[in-house]
């Protein structure tokens, strides 16, 4: 158990993996924040509540994209070693299902991963035998303290990072209830589904809606990545998570059901010939075979599928939807020639042929119609029938619904009508009934009902970057850095506090944060030594063999007496 409650403290995308309660922790945890809560008061929110809920979530798009940006710096939160976190979890997980589905342990997805080189694609590559970054997950104040480090001008945070703070600020801010959110985690990606209309997705700071995952845009080929070619390892939801490695789940089926069905329903698309048109531009190496034809004085013209293609870019309009017409019109005379090309394919004419038979690709008949009007040397007919199936249907790979369901005891049973302190209520009379409830709040790190020794464990054994930093450094100096940074803790309440290397690298703690900052730089030098941590009202105290340090505090968590040995 402290090795779960000390991994909602850390929050690394390997500890996520191996206890899948946790992503839904880190939720709770934000919900709890005052930070989103302050949202609200925000003039870009002015009038929120009177918005269709659509607008409501567009409108928080906007702001998570002018507040934060995507990061994925893997140094961050510094280093550790497969050994090292494959004997921490060896009782949990076997090292060979970590090595298929876990990208820190081997996992290197499908061809597609292996064709762009995945580990260079995320900067593992640099990472050499058996040294792996940590990849933590931040909460929200530690998303907004990257403001603090150079480089940075607003917050930041990576996928996990991101789709958590999507799921708590559509709850607070858009008003969805978390019955319509769905958290979900491949190998390497961490997304949202939200059960809305025709579905909407969450890909790091972005909205994808089913039309923009079929429009064929770069945006769109970004967020299709991971589901086209990884399958989901987790679902988690407010009625419990389902694991791809393991036997049981806690999700509601019926929540599950619903969620595939709805899943299924959003990856999948009819065809037309629109989405023919967004196909091509999809996938570019095609629109060499096809071309256009377009009266210019009342005289047919034809024109290339990849110029026409081409002047979308930098253009409000597009090919295949309604303003066609004002997209041909910003074409340039002299792109058009009066003769056709004569090995590709006439794009009209394989509209009409579309739309006029409504071809059903799943159907033999039609698939063999539809492969007559492919009449040019210049494509591989199969080849590209098979990748316009898999535009228009991206097949999930979920969990299997063969599991034991074992059901959360108590529903977390909180909802948008609620305020701030009404969540927080409630979560803490059902923390030892509801296992999200109970790690969420050491996921919030608040050290005034939570068992400390999680938190302490994690600090003294996870925070690798402040014991980096201070290499070559006396006491002396260590002590003399501390001091100079700013007294202030990047969490505003005075019950929760940072992790060391949240105050190494955002330069800023309260002082019994910095001296724990310390006490984790005494441990790693000397892991024999008692380093005592205490605190008596407005004082923090530190001592060892070596030290004897007091720091002003700031935190309100009582009078403690903490022995690190």
């Amino acid at each position: 158990d402290i090795e779960k409650r000390s991994s909602a403290v850390t929050l690394s995308d390997m500890e996520i993996f191996v206890f899948p309660e946790l992503i839904y922790s880190l939720v709770l945890a934000n919900i709890m924040s005052p930070r989103i809560w302050k949202w609200l008061e925000d003039p870009w929110f002015d009038g929120i509540e009177k918005m269709k809920p659509y607008r409501r979530i567009t409108r928080l798009k906007q702001y998570i994209m002018d507040h934060y940006v995507f990061n994925l710096d893997l140094d961050t939160w510094g280093l550790t070693s497969k050994e090292k976190e494959i004997g921490r979890f060896s009782s949990f997980v076997s090292p060979d299902v970590l090595a298929q589905s876990n990208a820190l342990f081997g996992y290197e997805g499908d061809k597609y991963y292996f064709d762009i080189d995945i580990r260079t694609h995320f900067g593992l590559d640099k990472y050499e035998g058996n040294i792996i970054p940590y990849w933590k997950t931040e909460t929200v104040e530690a998303m907004d303290a990257f403001r603090y480090r150079p480089g940075y001008i607003t917050g930041a945070g990576e996928c996990v990072s991101l789709s958590t703070l999507y799921a708590a600020a559509l709850f607070i801010i858009a008003r969805v209830p978390l019955k319509d959110i769905y958290l979900m985690a491949t190998p390497l990606h961490s997304q949202n589904f939200i059960d809305m209309e025709d579905g909407i997705l969450t890909n790091n700071r972005r909205l994808v809606t089913k039309t923009m995952w079929f429009n064929g845009s770069e945006l769109s080929a970004q967020a299709r990545r991971a589901l086209e070619n990884e399958k989901i390892t987790v679902v988690a939801h407010e009625t419990g998570w389902i694991h791809t490695i393991y036997d049981e789940a806690t999700i509601d089926p019926a929540a599950f059901s619903r969620f595939s069905e709805k899943l299924n329903g959003y990856l999948k698309t009819g065809f037309s010939g629109s989405i023919m048109g967004n196909f091509l531009r999809h996938k570019s190496k095609l629109q060499k075979c096809f071309q256009f034809r377009w009266p210019v004085n009342g005289v047919d013209h034809y024109i290339g599928a990849e110029r026409i293609f081409a002047y979308e870019h930098g253009s409000s309009y597009q090919f295949t939807d309604n303003t066609r017409d004002k997209l041909m019109a910003e074409i340039e005379m002299e792109e058009f020639r009066m003769t056709r090309f004569p090995e590709r394919i006439i794009i009209n004419d394989l509209e009409d042929f579309i739309n006029r038979n409504n071809i059903d690709l799943d159907k033999e008949q039609d698939m063999s119609a539809l492969m007559q009007q492919f009449c040019s040397d210049c494509l591989e007919k199969k080849g590209m029938i098979s990748e316009l199936k898999a535009f228009i249907y991206v097949k999930p790979r979920l969990p299997s619904m063969e599991r034991k369901f074992n059901r959360i005891a108590e529903p977390l049973g909180i909802n948008v009508e609620m305020g701030r302190e009404a969540i927080i209520d409630r979560l803490k009379t059902i923390r030892s009934s509801n296992a999200f409830a109970e790690l969420a709040f050491d996921s919030y790190r608040d050290l005034s009902t939570a068992d400390p020794a999680p938190f302490l464990l994690a600090a003294v054994r996870r925070n690798p970057v402040s014991v980096r930093g201070a290499e070559g450094l006396d006491y002396k100096a260590i002590i003399a850095r501390l001091e100079a940074m700013p007294g202030e803790s990047i969490y505003d309440d005075s019950c929760r506090l940072a992790q060391p290397d949240e105050v190494w690298n955002f330069g800023r703690g309260d002082g019994l944060e910095k001296l724990l900052v310390l006490a984790n730089i005494l441990k790693a030098r000397e892991p024999l030594e008692a380093v005592r941590v205490a605190v008596s009202g407005n004082m923090a105290v530190l001592s060892s063999a070596e030290i004897n340090i007091s720091l002003p505090t700031r935190k309100n968590i009582g009078e403690v007496d903490w022995v690190l040995d």
